[in-house]
């Protein structure tokens, strides 16, 4: 079955940086749209970024020029690379196999604070 494990977020000051990453198995990642996305308490569940089996990224705009998404289709791993890092960037960070909508990770905490 379809199965991600998120890990790599923690506490970091504003400013600094995280690299998540997103272990997959049960499917054929290689053709697979992936994506993170967060959800900060008391807020909806956000789409941050994605990235196609070809490689092609998309941002929101939130976080486009901060955070960059790539995927190692021989490891079958995805990683957001987080910079400059905002308090309102505090949230727990999911990756998501765009065709398995309805299956989440249990995702990786991420909290942004001096």
């Amino acid at each position: 079955q379809v199965q991600l494990v998120e890990s790599g977020g923690g506490l970091v000051q504003p400013g600094g940086s995280l690299k998540l990453s997103c272990a997959t198995s049960g499917f054929i990642f290689v053709l697979e749209p992936m994506a993170w996305y967060r959800q900060a308490p008391g807020k909806e569940r956000e789409l941050v970024a994605s990235i196609t089996g070809r490689l092609r990224t998309t941002y929101s705009g939130s976080v486009k020029g901060r955070f960059t998404i790539s995927r190692d289709n021989d490891r079958k791993m995805v990683y957001l690379e987080m910079n400059s890092l905002k308090p309102e960037d505090t949230a727990v960070y999911y990756c998501r196999a765009e065709s398995y909508v309805q299956i989440w990770g249990q995702g990786t905490q991420v909290t942004v604070s001096s």
